[in-house]
């Protein structure tokens, strides 16, 4: 199919694009917060009148036990491939927001780039294949494939709605190739396309002490404070080397090949680069790896948060009741989520003291994903990402999670392709988050010539149907 109108027509309309982002941005689609549950359901209903003002037909914002999924389809290539179109609407918290320079849900542009709560992470990457569907169908009438569309609003708390969701539209979701673009590139104009990622274990400790809050001059140092034993913990959960100090946790650890590391090394980040990306001056972590193996080939254990105390302005004397520690672990294969709970809770039971009561809460889990690298289908994105971007990308190993993905992926014949126009720079789960705006631009025409190398190059075989 010729690209050449859809090329045009993208070029032609990028004021509109921007405006339309900057649009979907607004929306503050924080899942995490119970208050936001309004925003959500508008934005999602938002987006299916965008997909279907393009174009895409069956278009619906479907109920889940959560936040809505936003579906759409285009179906009439008959002897061509399907392609799963997949995204979320939802952002992280905003927190801080006196750090943002504008307003994270009112969108600018300063300079080439585009700020604002989920910018990048994923409305930017998810909107570009979206106008890449419109450049096709307001030009030609059609695309060179099927595409379905599948954007979800769970994704920043780990999509625990996803599995019930999929398991109730197993035959709708059918596909040949999965593409999710919710990746980044190596750096600015160097592409990549990601070949693995990490899984995740979401856990919330609690530790809990005296029925109430007390006053730390009455009863300190006669009360063992739950904060303190909750960072005692804490504490422990790391030797002095960096290493994860939960007994069994490393077990299931897969041994990377030594080609593998040398190609690692070869094309993926140093470790100046990764510390200038991170603005920090010296690494830390498990000796015998390079930064980049250690977020990537290597599990970890971070604390995100431990809320307890008092947080605010000035002093209170108190011995807090309660106090909790939020924690991500990332997964390597074959390391099991279920398994690592296991471990987690053991160890907690074992070392917490006497003195205190402690209970485990999950949160959500994913597991590891890993994209055969010779699967065809990858060089048909290699090619769009040089007609798009002008550069050939690289084959990258990410260290964050994308559980949607590991949900769909499996299917029978089917493809997975991680195809991301996000930077290291972006800001992602940070204040001041932005997309850089030739990278939307780039994304759309990559998407462009993605789907029409695709109908060209590779005929059905996952069996997909409407």
């Amino acid at each position: 199919m010729d690209v050449r109108s859809p090329l045009a027509y993208a070029s032609a309309s990028r004021s509109r694009f921007l405006s339309e982002l900057m649009d979907f941005v607004r929306f503050p689609t924080v899942s995490a917060s119970p208050s936001r549950s309004d925003d959500l359901r508008r934005c999602a209903h938002w987006l299916a009148s965008h997909l279907r003002g393009i174009g895409l037909e069956r278009v619906a914002a479907l109920e889940t036990s959560g936040h809505p999924v936003v579906y759409g389809e285009w179906m009439r290539a008959p002897g061509r491939p399907t392609v799963l179109v997949y995204g979320h609407y939802d952002v992280q918290p905003a927190d801080p927001v006196a750090a943002w320079h504008v307003p994270p849900f009112e969108p600018a542009v300063v300079g080439a780039d585009l700020f604002g709560r989920g910018a990048s992470d994923d409305k930017g990457q998810v909107f570009a294949h979206v106008k890449a569907l419109e450049a096709y169908l307001g030009t030609l009438g059609r695309l060179p494939v099927n595409v379905k569309c599948l954007v979800e609003g769970e994704e920043e708390i780990g999509s625990p709605s996803l599995a019930g969701f999929l398991a109730g539209h197993e035959r709708l979701l059918t596909a040949d190739v999965l593409l999710a673009s919710d990746t980044r590139f190596l750096a600015r104009g160097r592409p990549a396309i990601t070949y693995a990622l990490r899984g995740s274990l979401s856990l919330e400790l609690g530790v809990a002490g005296p029925g109430r809050d007390l006053h730390s001059g009455v009863y300190g140092g006669a009360v063992h404070n739950p904060l303190q034993a909750l960072c005692e913990i804490v504490c422990g959960l790391h030797d002095a080397a960096g290493r994860i100090a939960v007994p069994g946790f490393y077990d299931a650890v897969r041994p990377v090949v030594p080609s593998e590391r040398a190609y690692m090394t070869r094309v993926g980040p140093g470790d100046a680069q990764m510390l200038r990306d991170a603005m920090i001056r010296r690494g830390w972590g498990e000796a015998g790896y390079s930064l980049y193996e250690r977020t990537t080939i290597r599990p970890s254990l971070t604390v995100t948060g431990l809320p307890g105390g008092y947080p605010g302005p000035g002093l209170k004397a108190v011995i807090p009741s309660v106090a909790t520690a939020k924690i991500d672990v990332r997964l390597v294969p074959d390391q099991r989520p279920a398994e690592i709970e296991r471990l987690m809770r053991r160890h907690v039971a074992r070392v917490a003291p006497a003195t205190v009561r402690t209970a485990i809460r999950t949160l959500s889990s994913s597991r590891p994903v890993t994209v055969d690298r010779r699967d065809p289908v990858l060089r048909s994105a290699a090619k769009a990402y040089r007609r798009g971007f002008g550069a050939s990308p690289v084959l990258l190993r990410l260290g964050g999670s994308i559980p949607a993905v590991g949900l769909l992926q499996g299917r029978p014949g089917g493809s997975t392709v991680l195809m991301g126009f996000g930077l290291p720079d972006d800001g992602i789960h940070s204040h001041n988050e932005k997309f850089h705006l030739p990278n939307f631009y780039g994304g759309i025409a990559t998407s462009i010539w993605f789907l029409s190398d695709v109908g060209r190059c590779h005929a059905p075989r996952g069996g997909a149907s409407s």
